[in-house]
């Protein structure tokens, strides 16, 4: 019977063979794994799939294992050798860009950029309902005005392409358009985006009227910036100075207080449109321990399970990568990419001491390594949104047992080296751990912010699902504040300033001027660490030379037995027991940072430039 059934399915097999042989379109039968181009614009599923397929180009926002933090002032990435350094030290050039993320390199950008292009030069025509193209149109007009922001902000003006090339052009060469051609291009594409999108009921980590707005901000605030207004680039650097085409990088000339004007315009639309944020109502400065949960509780963005975390904070969020349990992306795992090697994590990109000293004492008094009291205690009595960024030595943190074994009780980052009888233990969170040494930290810090803190994710080898903001309230906050100060409304800008410190346990600002100028550059700086602003900020602001460029400094601990005093076994970090001393030093080792004026603006590639003869590379290189 089994041989009969054979004979049977290989006969009807061949009749099928032989009966599709004889039609004369079987050569015309659809591909079952590809849909055509023609169709995809017939079907609400199939648009909606092709326009989801350009947010790709978000990728995992800043959760990367070598982040933006690492080309600032934050934090250092620990393993030499990776391409950072070629930044950093400032020997990059067309040949030798040297780091660059997909998510502002040029080749990847302009793909999704075309992509834009295809779905808006498709979707007036689609065949779809009306609703769901509108919808549709507003986000590829949004995620086109941010791929092209990415460009503009690390390398000035660039080609804007609207058109969609094909095989066989003529010429497929294009020059660079200038800053202010590029600026109102994407404004216009925000602008686009948010009437599309008014009234449009969106998924979670989709753009969004209030999203176009913020991204309308941001560029807005950095067009009226230093670095853009050419006569003051020129007076602040001999490079832009002598730079041919200068049209490139900003506005040669033109009314920069109308420039602030329209920034603060485009933030209040954001503040208007966008909520209250999470708790800037309050008219008083909350408890420390307070500030330092809020804070946790708006970096982990409703993202985590901890008893700490709000998850009413996630209303900070105007537009988040979000991290989805079984998918596949590199950013679920932030913890191990950063975390403690003491907890056999990478230990990736450690912050610096020349973050640390930024964050003021909780008095709202600049941090001074010449006091000795600061000297004596570095980490007490300090702004709390450090102790929900940073994990430095005798900082809490999670269940070591879970990964390491019952080594440390205590549970405490250690960076230092104790004594014990006549010797010295080193910390299990240095470089010479008897767990890991050869991912610890060369700083004597951690990141902290943005690593889920619930004791049950085991960084290791957990998955963490916190979202990535890309355009959070508070940026908005900041940038009116920013304009305020640059128009001369002070008070207005303190106001403003004042409703984020109140929220993180900290003293109003009262100062003016210039004064007000330097405290808000401060407060922006330790509000939106490792957020991918600090490298931005500190070039638009034309800082960069004593921020960016400035020698890194880390953190040697050391802990004495005080007279009498046995060490504890296993060892935790105790001040009756041991009298600990902080020596923060310069150290070349890893990287021995400089800054060039080139390094403003990225080099183009010469990949790019032999491709392309028509673009004009950027100034000093």
């Amino acid at each position: 019977m089994k041989n009969l059934i054979k004979h049977i399915l290989i006969v009807l097999a061949v009749t099928g063979v032989l009966f599709t042989s004889c039609k004369k379109d079987f050569l015309n039968t659809k591909p079952q794994t590809e849909v055509p181009s023609e169709d995809t614009w017939k079907d609400g599923a199939l648009a909606t799939a092709f326009v989801n397929n350009i947010y790709t180009g978000l990728r995992n926002g800043g959760f990367e294992e070598q982040m933006l933090a690492s080309l600032s002032d934050e934090t250092v990435f620990t393993h030499p050798g990776r391409s950072i350094n070629i930044i950093n030290e400032g020997t990059l050039g067309p040949t030798n860009t040297g780091w660059s993320d997909s998510t502002y390199v040029w080749g990847a950008m302009y793909n999704k950029i075309r992509s834009c292009n295809v779905a808006l030069q498709s979707l007036p025509a689609a065949s779809i309902d009306q609703s769901l193209k509108g919808r549709l149109q507003g986000e590829a007009h949004f995620l086109r005005a941010y791929y092209y922001q990415q460009l503009l902000r690390y390398y000035g003006g660039v080609p804007l392409i609207t058109k969609i090339y094909q095989l066989g052009e003529a010429d497929y060469t294009v020059a660079r358009n200038s800053y202010d051609d590029c600026v109102k291009f994407i404004i216009n594409d925000c602008d686009s985006a948010a009437t599309l999108l008014k009234g449009q009921t969106l998924d979670k980590g989709r753009t969004s009227v209030a999203a176009s707005l913020a991204l309308k901000s941001r560029v807005l605030l950095y067009a009226a910036s230093d670095l853009h207004d050419i006569p003051t680039a020129k007076a602040k650097s001999s490079v832009m100075s002598g730079y041919a085409h200068p049209e490139l990088l900003g506005y040669l000339s033109g009314d920069r207080t109308a420039r602030w004007q329209a920034a603060k315009d485009a933030a209040k639309a954001v503040l208007d449109a966008a909520g209250t944020g999470y708790k800037l109502n309050l008219t008083a400065p909350v408890s420390p321990e307070e500030g330092r949960k809020n804070y946790i509780s708006m970096a982990m963005g409703g993202g985590s399970k901890s008893a700490d975390v709000d998850a009413t904070a996630s209303s900070e969020l105007i537009l988040a990568r979000f991290f989805i349990a079984n998918q596949v992306t590199n950013g679920e795992s932030i913890g191990l990419y950063n975390g403690p090697n003491g907890y056999h994590n990478w230990a990736g990109n450690t912050p610096v001491e020349n973050l640390v000293s930024d964050y003021e004492t909780i008095d709202g008094r600049k941090f001074d390594w010449n006091n000795p009291a600061d000297k004596a205690a570095p980490y007490t009595n300090r702004d709390p949104r450090l102790y929900a960024s940073i994990l430095f030595d005798g900082a809490g943190w999670k269940p070591r047992d879970k990964i390491s074994g019952n080594v440390d009780p205590a549970n405490q980052i250690q960076t230092g080296s104790y004594q014990v009888g006549s010797g010295t233990l080193a910390g299990l969170d240095t470089r010479q751990s008897s767990i890991e040494n050869w991912n610890g930290s060369w700083t004597g810090y951690y990141m902290r912010k943005f690593t889920d803190p619930d004791p049950n994710v085991v960084d290791n080898n957990t998955k963490q699902f916190i979202p990535w903001p890309f355009f959070r309230y508070t940026e908005a906050v900041l940038n009116y504040a920013e304009a305020c100060i640059e128009l001369g409304q002070d008070a207005e800008a303190r106001t403003w300033l004042n409703k984020i410190r109140f929220r993180a346990g900290m003293p109003a600002i009262t100062e003016s001027g210039d004064a007000l100028r330097q405290r808000y550059r401060n407060e922006r700086r330790v509000e939106m660490v490792y957020e991918e602003q600090r490298y931005h900020d500190a070039r638009r602001w034309m800082i960069a030379p004593t921020t960016l460029g400035r020698k890194l400094i880390f953190m040697t601990v050391t802990g004495t037995l005080k007279p009498g005093k046995t060490a504890p076994s296993p060892y935790k970090h105790d001040e009756s027991v041991y009298t600990y001393t902080y020596t923060p030093t310069i150290d070349n080792g890893i990287e021995n940072r400089q800054w060039l004026d080139k390094m403003y603006f990225l080099p183009l590639s010469q990949v790019e430039t032999s491709k392309n003869n028509k673009l004009i590379q950027n100034p000093g290189y």
